[in-house]
C-alpha cells in the first residue's frame, strides 16, 4: 500500500513573491507547534522505535511520510524566504521570538498509539492547509499550498490503512 499511496507530484516555489500577509498565513506550517518539522520529528522518532521493536513493514511506511514530511519543510521554508522572510525556526519568522522546541512531538510508544496520534496530526494538517487556501490570493503559494495538503491527504489514508490492521 505505502508504494502506491505516496506518489509524488511536482510541488515548486517558483512563481512565489514577496508578501508579509500571505507569510503570516504560511508560517505556522514551517515550524509552528503542528507544522512540518514536528511531523518529520516525530515520524523519524517512530520510525526509530517501531523498527527496534520488529515493526519493519510499519516503521518503513512511517519513514516514508517523514521524507515526504521532510520534502514540505523545505518547500514550506523555500516559500518563507520568497515571501520575505529567513527560514528561521521560529512559528512566526523571521521574529526571533517562540523558537521550536521538540516538546512538540508526540512521544507515545505503542504501535497504535503512534497510528493514532499520526492520524490526529494529519487531520490536523489537513485543515490547517485548507484554512490557508481560505486565506491565499496568491496562486503559485495556493498551488503549493493545494499540493502539500494533497499529499497530506494520501499520508492518513495510509494511516488509516495501518490502523485497520493494528
Amino acid at each position: 500500500m505505502g508504494e502506491q499511496v505516496l506518489q509524488k507530484c511536482e510541488l515548486s516555489v517558483e512563481g512565489i513573491k514577496e508578501d508579509v500577509r500571505a507569510l503570516r498565513v504560511v508560517s505556522p506550517a514551517y515550524a509552528g507547534k503542528d507544522g512540518e518539522l514536528t511531523s518529520v520529528l516525530q515520524y523519524v522518532f517512530q520510525a526509530i522505535v517501531l523498527s527496534e521493536n520488529g515493526m519493519r513493514e510499519l516503521s518503513r511506511d512511517i519513514m516514508r511520510i517523514a521524507s515526504d514530511e521532510m520534502r514540505h519543510l523545505q518547500l514550506v521554508g523555500g516559500a518563507i524566504v520568497r515571501l520575505g522572510a529567513p527560514p528561521v525556526f521560529t512559528a512566526c519568522p523571521p521574529y526571533p521570538v517562540s523558537y521550536y522546541s521538540a516538546s512538540c512531538v508526540n512521544y507515545v510508544r505503542g504501535a497504535r498509539e503512534m497510528v493514532d496520534a499520526d492520524i490526529c496530526s494529519e487531520r490536523n494538517a489537513i485543515s490547517s492547509y485548507l484554512r490557508m487556501l481560505d486565506r491565499l490570493d496568491e496562486p503559485a503559494l495556493s498551488a503549493l499550498i493545494k499540493g502539500i495538503c494533497e499529499e497530506e491527504e494520501e499520508h492518513l489514508a495510509l494511516l488509516e490503512h495501518w490502523a485497520g490492521k493494528l
